[in-house]
């Protein structure tokens, strides 16, 4: 993770600031990526950051889903009462 330094330096402070939620998201999978012993450990770096990527993407389809369970029934449409 060190050797990433300087190009975080170079980064603006909000990717900065980015860039570390990439790491540190990377850091929760060090054993898998230990255990897998890639020759390049930037590929597990980015499957683990990929792995939390996912994580992520998944609950906010789930928290979608169920937004849009409690607004869409309210949103529909009742027919117009004919005898009116």
């Amino acid at each position: 993770f060190e050797s990433w330094n300087k190009f975080r330096r170079a980064l603006r402070r909000e990717d900065q600031e980015a860039f570390d939620t990439l790491f540190a998201a990377a850091k929760y999978h060090v054993a898998a990526m230990v255990y897998a012993s890639r020759v390049t450990p930037l590929e597990a770096i980015l499957m683990g950051i990929l792995v939390e990527h996912q994580k992520a993407i998944a609950q906010l389809n789930g928290r979608i889903r169920e937004l849009e369970a409690a607004v869409l029934p309210s949103l529909a449409l009742t027919p117009p009462d004919p005898a009116a």
